[in-house]
């Protein structure tokens, strides 16, 4: 073929690709079951007018709006009715959790422990968005330690180390099939028990992990949360040549705790336990402040609770003094999301948890947080799954009607389609999955998470130098 021809030849491809691109509907052409996509002008037009989330712009709006000119009632009236990342509460009653931040503002004076736990999916694992709440709450309270975990487990924590050895078998009340579950309700406060039978030893160490923050490294308590003890069970603990001597609990629902706290701040600890037990949780914390539990239940819902054996769990929140239950989920239930049906089934049985805790926690206050975007490929677009953003305003209404605060991470983050610029942000803020946030994103998340619950403590404070009735003034919608 001569030269000639050959350039006709691909002059002529290029000019039929781009009459193709000029006509080809932007969502493609159905042939039968299939679809045929190609480049198109249409497609390019749509996305070129499509708003794009900028990810920096949305955090640096964030903290903008945190950022408090003049310590006013106006300011907080702003933030309360306004704020979109405030932590929404039930009836607009900014008063909701005063009692935690009563609890929490005596801690160390009292030489009080005031818990948080902190429940969710595979989002938490590695100790992502609690750590960073557990570290903005400390700074405030007073504290250090990473709070309970498990005693074994095959999730790993970026925030403490531990190592057991023994005759320990781990249960879970959830997970896929390589995971056990035992044949009781018993599981306690991280949903999940460790039965030792003949004795262990559970080896603690303060994180080196670079994720880790700095209030995690060391550890001034050691707590064992464990009940069904065998005739003769004991337990010591050790750190180097300190042998602190333990302070035992009994609840009345089978759970007792022993603790044991140090004369100064440690990086390590061993627990000797003789004879057989459930063991609930292992805890290293300090001997005052705020301890914040980190709990991912990979693959969970956040409906199994109920299951647990209420009279346990109340045993459970009450000697560990917990103040606030938080609970994180609605993303893994977005694969069943067809209908508003299925949302409206969702939103009965996170009622139905949101009772149950009520119930086995009545000291406690619950906040409950959303879904974050989750992105999902859509004729090659990365873009939000399909009533995602439903989901989260149906969770937002159930929480509310059921006296728990809600926290809005969907929307913090950007909104619909932010998790696609999150995970194309550099350094990427979410992983490739488009679900999961790097440990830079769940950063992002905790941070401001915990900005969010201490303005609303700020208030608290303020309004203590204030007339009730001038606040009340100020604050009516």
């Amino acid at each position: 073929m001569k030269p000639r021809q050959v350039l006709i030849f691909f002059l002529g491809i290029f000019a039929l690709m781009g009459v193709l691109w000029l006509v080809a509907p932007a969502d493609g052409i159905p042939v039968g079951p299939m679809t045929l996509r190609f480049a198109s002008y249409q497609r390019t037009l749509r996305e070129a007018h499509e708003k794009k989330v900028d990810v920096d712009s949305v955090l640096a709006a964030a903290a903008a709006r945190f950022r408090m000119e003049d310590d006013t009632l106006q300011y907080y009236r702003r933030f309360f009715y306004e704020n979109p990342d405030r932590i929404y509460l039930p009836g607009n009653d900014y008063t909701f959790f005063d009692p935690v931040f009563a609890d929490m503002e005596t801690a160390q004076a009292q030489k009080r422990l005031v818990r948080v736990v902190h429940y969710g999916d595979s989002q938490l694992e590695l100790d992502r968005i609690s750590q960073d709440l557990r570290e903005a709450l400390q700074d405030r309270f007073g504290g250090c330690g990473t709070g309970f975990f498990p005693a074994l487990s095959n999730v790993p924590s970026a925030s403490i180390s531990k190592v057991a050895s023994g005759e320990f078998v781990h249960y879970t009340m959830y997970g896929d099939s390589t995971t056990l579950r035992a044949g009781h309700n018993r599981y306690g406060l991280l949903a999940q028990v460790v039965q030792l039978s003949g004795g262990g030893t559970i080896t603690l160490r303060g994180s080196k992990n670079k994720n880790a923050r700095e209030g995690v490294k060391t550890f001034s308590s050691v707590s064992l949360l464990y009940g069904r003890p065998s005739q003769g069970f004991s337990v010591s603990v050790v750190s180097d040549t300190l042998k602190p001597q333990p302070v035992k609990q009994v609840g009345e629902g089978g759970a007792t705790l022993l603790t044991w706290t140090f004369p100064r701040e440690v990086d390590k600890a061993v627990l000797r336990i003789s004879g057989s037990a459930e063991i609930y949780a292992v805890g290293a914390d300090g001997d005052a402040g705020v301890a914040v539990d980190n709990v991912p239940l990979r693959g969970c819902s956040g409906t199994i609770f109920h299951r647990i054996s209420p009279a346990l769990m109340t045993d459970c929140f009450a000697l560990t003094d917990t103040r606030l239950i938080i609970l994180q989920f609605g993303g893994n239930y977005m694969p069943i999301t067809r209908n508003t049906q299925v949302i409206e089934q969702y939103q009965e049985l996170i009622a139905r948890e949101i009772q149950y805790f009520h119930q086995v926690a009545p000291q406690a206050r619950i906040l409950f947080i959303g879904p974050s975007d989750m992105g999902k490929s859509v004729n090659g677009r990365i873009v939000t799954w399909p009533r995602l953003p439903e989901m989260v305003d149906s969770l937002k209404s159930t929480a509310l009607r059921n006296d728990a605060a809600f926290w809005d991470l969907f929307h913090m983050m950007g909104g619909e389609n932010s998790m696609g610029q999150w995970v194309k942000h550099r350094p990427a803020l979410a992983g490739p999955d488009y679900i999961h946030f790097t440990a830079d994103g769940a950063r992002k998340v905790g941070e401001t998470l915990g900005q969010s619950f201490l303005t609303c403590y700020d208030f608290y404070q303020l309004r203590k130098t204030y007339p009730k009735q001038r606040v009340q003034e100020a604050m009516r919608p």
